[in-house]
């Protein structure tokens, strides 16, 4: 995948993030200029005294429908798809205007920008956005099943543990979830990042190099883990169980949020993306055909893959935080990020009502 949010296979690369079918989307631009940009865009993030609107509770409806909400997608979240099979895309009570992103990083580098208002990504994102000084917020989070996480050996390799990996070439993409996953399974095992070479690829671009023996391990997530090992007999070497963070996080910029409209219109988005997360858990069939359809893999890959994520909305709670703290010091031990600070002051907790009503 290039650096502009669209799928390039070169050399017969397949297409894990082919478009979805559906409304019209845009593709966010993130070259080596634009990135550029952003960094000069960002602006410092406020402290937790800089509260957001309270989730445009006085908003009137009518106001929210008047909103173009700018939202962020990636495949490994499929956001659009999943709320177009729940029936729920329809039903979102403002405009909408989706982007596209290889990953979570340039999607908040854009959020940075101010290019987006909101999107989905994993733990580590925020993190490294906040360390760079974006002013953002998790909103809304998720629990994950420990095999969407995953450390890939190709087929054949003779490595068998974790030990081995001391002098390997790993590929990864940098800030991402796959990156803090990486982190602590080296961690646990007496490795530091500075013992292997990390080759930052975006996944489509550590796939080819996984597959083209460029690389000796790829960490990475679902639906890649999936389609790496079916059509590529790669191995797992280790999933997320004990490893990584088990969070996703939906994020906003702070400049939505103080906007009464956008603050509305996130919260209702938030609702319906809760419902469609519920809905996938009683329809995992009818979920994996729709998302198979969306990436351009199989139905049994992806049938798969909707196993392994096993996505449940949860509120921002403390531990939530904490958990994300963690990864703030772990960075910040490695020297993967510039500064230690406090994770708090990028949460948003106004939102985790949306949790319950998303039952109702």
């Amino acid at each position: 995948m290039n650096s502009n949010g669209k799928p390039t296979y070169g050399d017969g690369h397949r297409r894990a993030l082919r478009r979805r079918p559906g409304r019209a989307r845009r593709p966010f631009a993130a070259s080596a200029g634009v990135v550029l940009a952003i960094a000069g865009a960002v602006h410092s993030a406020p402290g937790a005294s800089a509260a957001p609107v309270a989730a445009g509770e006085h908003t009137e409806a009518s106001a929210v429908s008047q909103v173009t909400l700018r939202i962020g997608d990636q495949a490994g979240t499929g956001a659009e798809s999943l709320l177009k099979a729940a029936g729920l895309l329809s039903q979102l009570p403002f405009k909408v205007s989706w982007a596209d992103f290889p990953s979570g990083p340039p999607m908040l580098q854009a959020m940075g920008a101010g290019a987006i208002d909101v999107g989905g990504v994993g733990d580590a994102p925020p993190v490294f956005a906040a360390a760079g000084g974006a002013s953002i917020a998790v909103v809304g989070a998720t629990e994950n099943g420990p095999n969407s996480a995953a450390l890939v050996v190709p087929r054949g390799s003779p490595i068998q543990s974790i030990s081995q990996l001391r002098g390997k070439t790993i590929a990864v993409a940098q800030g991402s979830s796959a990156d803090y996953h990486l982190l602590t399974v080296l961690n646990k095992a007496g490795l530091s990042v500075h013992q292997v070479t990390l080759d930052y690829l975006q996944p489509a671009e550590g796939l080819a190099a996984l597959e083209s023996g460029q690389v000796d391990a790829w960490d990475i997530w679902t639906p890649y883990i999936e389609e790496v090992v079916a059509e590529h007999g790669a191995r797992v070497l280790v999933n997320g169980n004990g490893f990584g963070s088990k969070y996703s996080f939906v994020v906003a910029s702070r400049a939505a949020l103080d906007n009464s409209a956008k603050a509305a219109a996130i919260s209702d988005y938030l609702v319906e993306l809760d419902k469609a997360y519920l809905w996938e858990k009683l329809h995992t069939n009818a979920w994996a055909t729709n998302w198979a359809q969306g990436t351009g893999l199989s139905l049994s890959i992806m049938d798969q893959a909707t196993k392994d994520e096993s996505i449940t909305p949860v509120p921002i709670t403390s531990a939530v935080v904490t958990a994300e703290q963690g990864l703030v010091n772990a960075f910040y031990a490695a020297g993967l990020i510039p500064k230690k600070f406090n994770f708090v002051d990028y949460s948003f907790e106004g939102f985790n009502a949306d949790v319950a009503k998303a039952s109702q």
